[in-house]
């Protein structure tokens, strides 16, 4: 199984994630975004974009990342990855599904005045105008498919540890 958590910066996503690994037996997290860096690494590089996932092999990697890992392992990946577009999502949720490996979806979501005050104070990033740029796109996809496909967890008056709680009581079917 995969545990897909989605949402934009500063929702909780990768901190959610490791408290979450944590509570489900045998899951391990897989980081999507690691993908993305192997794609940026090439040199020379691929076409000039703002953002690793319109790269046409980024999604197609992912699926099979996700589904070699689980094959060679087993037990449940926790993928922390934002996905805002809606075609690229719908890209690796078939391609799993294909594969027969069931996805439980979920967006951490906070509003506006929350996710800019998480971005502004990061102590580890730091402020962020790569991250600020993808509020707006967020609350959009929010709006238009992102909510009405997965599991939305208001991050934003909750400890990432009971986020994680949730998340983990709603796959073991708590």
């Amino acid at each position: 199984m995969i545990v897909w958590l989605n949402g934009t910066h500063g929702a909780g996503k990768t901190t959610t994630a490791a408290l979450v690994q944590q509570l489900l037996p045998g899951a391990r997290v897989l980081d999507a975004e690691k993908v993305g860096e192997v794609l940026m690494d090439i040199k020379p590089g691929l076409p000039a974009t703002d953002n690793f996932q319109h790269w046409e092999p980024w999604r197609p990697l992912v699926i099979e990342t996700a589904r070699r890992v689980l094959e060679y392992a087993g037990g449940t990946l926790v993928m922390p990855m934002t996905v805002l577009v809606e075609s690229y999502w719908r890209e690796i949720s078939d391609g799993l599904t294909r594969y027969g490996i069931p996805i439980r979806h979920f967006v951490l979501h906070a509003d506006q005045e929350t996710l800019r005050h998480r971005i502004q104070n990061d102590r580890i990033l730091g402020p962020s105008t790569f991250r600020f740029a993808y509020l707006e796109p967020y609350f959009e996809a929010a709006q238009s498919w992102l909510h009405d496909e997965a599991e939305v967890i208001d991050t934003a008056h909750i400890a990432p540890e009971q986020a994680a709680r949730q998340i983990a009581d709603s796959v073991l079917g708590f």
